[in-house]
């Protein structure tokens, strides 16, 4: 599988990555196999999240990565804290002490030394940025974090953030894809008047491309959030239609096509797959070697609703 440079760092990363959300639902057999088959379809980037499954998604992967005996220094690991979860409370915490233990948990659970990326989930209303730098310094320092990035942040989060935090910030992690083009749609409607116009996230797409931000785009193949998948769906009859007239003539299938529809783009994204199946995992793997053109890009974007002013 190709890969890419994550924003301006030295980490070679697989197009396409496996998020593993849902790992900690899967026996220990089936969380090797879902790994040996994303390595065996090329991919070496995978990510979690501390409340991914209360903490046992990262456990089952960290598992999982030891019973495939695969060589840390074979695969990149990324994982994003900041949300706290309990019983009775939910909070997003950015203090110092929060993120350090963030990554201390983490690297416990998936038994790993460091991670290549850390990254804050969600934004934190309450944030001061100086905490934040101390963390990701005493992070960096100690060998245990090697780059850092943001999750489902604009640019003006990232640039508050910036103005204490020296490390650069080398990915966003957003949702994208057919069905959820806000920042294509706003781009599309400059200067118009219609709701598809609503800038709601300040340039985001331009200001990753200016600044080396590598956009990882999550749930690829859903529509609205987590609403479901659109593939086959049949509330989409004209999407599905160009999607398999595609998938024909690209000797492929749907998802392929779905995923190369993202990463045609050229700010170089990232796609962030989180099925477990094998099937599913080398069905959208395929969509690394689809070459889209202008007009099959366009095909999508129009048959998914869209329109072109």
């Amino acid at each position: 599988m190709e890969k890419i440079r994550l924003g301006n760092s030295e980490l070679n990363a697989s197009r396409i990555g496996l998020g593993v959300m849902r790992m900690g639902t899967r026996s220990e057999r089936d969380a090797q196999k879902t790994i040996e088959s994303a390595i065996s379809h090329g991919i070496n980037f995978f990510e979690s999240a501390n409340v991914y499954g209360a903490g046992k998604s990262s456990t089952a992967f960290g598992r999982a990565l030891k019973d495939a005996k695969i060589s840390r220094d074979k695969i990149l690991i990324q994982s994003k804290g900041g949300i706290v979860r309990g019983d009775n409370f939910k909070r997003v915490d950015y203090s110092k002490e929060n993120l350090i233990q963030s990554v201390e948990d983490e690297l416990s659970r998936i038994g790993t030394d460091y991670l290549d990326v850390f990254v804050l989930h969600r934004p934190d209303v309450l944030v001061e940025p100086d905490e934040v730098a101390e963390a990701f310094n005493i992070l960096e320092q100690s060998g245990k974090v090697r780059y850092f990035g943001v999750s489902n942040q604009n640019s003006l989060d990232i640039e508050l953030l910036k103005t204490a935090v020296k490390q650069p910030l080398i990915v966003n992690q957003l949702q994208f894809g057919i069905m959820h083009t806000g920042m294509i749609d706003q781009q599309i409607h400059v200067n118009m008047t219609d709701d598809a116009a609503n800038m709601r996230d300040a340039e985001l797409l331009a200001y990753s491309r200016i600044h080396e931000m590598t956009i990882q785009t999550w749930s690829p193949l859903q529509f609205g959030y987590f609403g479901g998948v659109f593939v086959d769906n049949p509330d989409f009859p004209e999407l599905n239609e160009v999607l398999g007239r595609l998938a024909d003539h690209y000797q492929t299938n749907k998802s392929a096509i779905a995923v190369a529809w993202i990463l045609r783009h050229p700010a170089n994204m990232q796609v962030i797959i989180g099925s477990m199946s094998d099937h599913h995992i080398r069905e959208m793997a395929e969509g690394d070697n689809v070459n889209l053109t202008r007009q099959d890009w366009y095909d999508i974007y129009l048959a998914a609703g869209n329109m072109l002013p």
